[in-house]
């Protein structure tokens, strides 16, 4: 017998977390200031002591289920902290004032700007932690394991821990218990044009004369002395003993020094009670040192999460089996045909491509979102120009399958990322780089309320479609472990359903059957009877033929009706309960 192509064969895991993420820099700032490459004195800076027992209750209300605070671990910064024994960088390797939370300057440490007093910072960390879980939430916090600050070196470092590079051989290009990758006799050259704090500013030893001897290999596998400025030129790569000038050789066995010294880093802060990790670029690093860590970790802190950063569905697999990775991003999948649908652009076929090929037998280890902080903001002119296209998309995002999904905040109350903020220019995102604060979602934190008294109607009718929709998504048995049916090949001859615009499911379980169908067009209304093939009722152990059914609209809260029929506005979302009538 054939199988029914409209599903797949995958045995439900109910993983349904709901992430938001939120930059802690950014977060609490409730500075309005906003002077382009402005300093954290003039702009603003946001602290752990900001997210307050009233601001994780309001997260938690909103349906988030973790928390990843982006930012957390110390790293490169034109901020002079050297009264407290930090030396301060060189602004000739430092992206932006407030310098990029992805070039870790002390694996051991959290950035002093997130403290009220800079001196007691792993205090006011160890605090927040805390604070996140007697608030009934989890934390993320991220591990960038593939590149560090070319100024990197621990301050904060356990009692006998070796640094990284403290006993590296610099004479070898190569070595497998080398921590860095090496260009011998040649020293780096920082590329031209890098102008960190604009035409008008000089930042502290900004003078393009930055010593480094031998030049260590760029964070991005660039293995010149002189990377081009669009490199990670601020960042050096690990050596997690891959040989890449020599056809990417592999030196495992004995295991290398790096993974030991990765291995201890990932503990301290499992000690610390973090809940899980969300690593960057975790491709970038080799699927056998997750293999071998993960498990490590695990058995200091056995339900902690590691969520991969990952942009390779050929190799997505892979890192979950072998690398035994708990998630993944769905980038290139569902977040990129869901962007081009909120454009007018794509197809719902790439839905369809996602579950039923790329992340097929794996899609509750897939992460779905619509924004984060290397993406443009759904707001923004360079995206969708407005908010109203997140309603079908982020529907979809977040019932399609019962893996997680994830909010980065601003997203609930539509912030369009406007202005140039400095080394972040105008670009449809929210800065990494500068000082600044976030206007909307500024308005919802409402001078520490949090409560979104500064928020337009819009704003808090978007905010309470969130709420909805995660709560539905953490509460309803069938979103968090039910199997899906699509729906297309059903309806598609159907005169009000144009498959290219509309999109409709089933998720159900034995006792739970839902009915979800989003519209993405910007401008049509469509009241299609959605049809449900005989083999989808054999599925939810139904008879059309013996019973009725009342279908209640429970995202949008509408009163019962005795059929299928929907009204769909435009860039709008159904999420119908079928309940067998007595």
């Amino acid at each position: 017998m054939l199988a029914d192509p409209n599903t797949t064969d995958e045995a439900p895991e109910d993983r349904k977390l709901v992430i938001y993420q939120l930059m802690v820099r950014l977060f609490g700032n409730q500075k309005t200031t906003n002077k382009p490459f402005g300093s954290a004195a003039e702009n603003g800076v946001g602290k752990f002591n900001d997210i307050t027992p009233t601001a994780l209750q309001e997260l938690k209300k909103l349906g988030a289920t973790h928390v990843w605070y982006t930012g957390v671990l110390e790293h490169a910064t034109m901020a002079d902290y050297s009264k407290i024994g930090i030396a301060l960088d060189d602004a000739d390797v430092v992206k932006g004032r407030a310098g990029s939370p992805y070039a870790v300057k002390d694996y051991y440490d959290v950035d002093p700007d997130l403290a009220v007093d800079p001196k007691l910072r792993m205090k006011e960390f160890e605090a927040l932690v805390k604070r996140t879980h007697d608030n009934g939430l989890k934390l993320l916090i991220d591990f960038i394991p593939n590149h560090v600050a070319r100024s990197y070196k621990s301050d904060a470092k356990p009692a006998g821990v070796v640094d990284l590079g403290e006993k590296d051989d610099k004479t070898k290009a190569f070595a497998p218990n080398n921590n860095f990758y090496y260009l011998p006799g040649k020293a780096l050259v920082v590329p031209k044009g890098n102008d960190p704090l604009g035409a008008a500013l000089k930042g502290p030893k900004e003078d393009q004369k930055y010593t480094e001897t031998p030049a260590k290999a760029t964070g991005n596998d660039v293995f010149s002395e002189a990377p081009k400025l669009d490199d990670w030129f601020e960042t050096t790569k690990l050596n997690y003993g891959v040989d890449y000038q020599n056809g990417r050789k592999t030196y495992f066995e004995p295991v290398p020094d790096t993974w030991l010294k990765m291995r201890d880093i990932l503990v301290f802060w499992a000690r610390k009670d973090v809940d899980g990790f969300r690593c960057d670029v975790a491709e970038m690093v080799p699927v056998e040192f997750w293999a071998w860590v993960i498990p490590e970790v695990k058995k200091v802190k056995p339900d902690i999460i590691f969520l991969g950063e990952a942009y390779n569905p050929k190799e997505y697999k892979r890192y979950l089996t072998e690398g035994k990775f708990d998630f993944l991003y769905d980038k290139v999948g569902l977040y990129d045909g869901l962007r081009r649908l909120m454009r007018g652009e794509g197809s719902t076929d790439d839905i369809t491509k996602v579950w039923s090929e790329e992340s097929r037998g794996f899609s509750s280890r897939m992460l779905r979102f619509l924004e984060n902080h290397d993406e443009q903001r759904i707001a923004s002119k360079d995206f969708a120009g407005g908010t109203a296209p997140a309603i079908p998309a982020m529907t979809v995002s977040a019932t399609l399958g019962t893996g997680p999904v994830m909010v980065y905040f601003g997203q609930e109350v539509g912030e369009p990322a406007r202005g140039a903020e400095g080394f972040s220019g105008e670009d449809g995102r929210t800065t990494i780089f500068d000082y600044w604060g976030v206007p909307e979602h500024q308005k919802w934190v409402n001078g520490g309320k949090f409560d979104g008294g500064k928020l337009s109607q819009q704003q808090q009718q978007l905010r309470d479609f969130y709420a909805r929709l995660l709560n539905l998504c953490t509460s309803n048995e069938a979103i968090r472990k039910g199997r899906f049916y699509e729906l297309q090949d059903a309806n598609n001859l159907a005169k009000e359903y144009d498959q290219r615009k509309l999109y409709s499911y089933l998720r159900f379980t034995d006792k739970q059957r839902l009915l979800v169908v989003v519209n993405f067009s910007a401008t049509q209304t469509y009241v299609p009877t959605l049809q449900i093939p005989e083999a989808a009722w054999k599925l939810m152990k139904l008879d059309p033929l013996r019973q009725q059914f009342t279908y209640t609209d429970i995202l949008n809260k509408r009163p019962a009706s005795s059929n299928a029929r929907v009204t769909l506005a435009p860039l709008s979302a159904v999420v119908l309960d079928i309940t067998p009538k007595p």
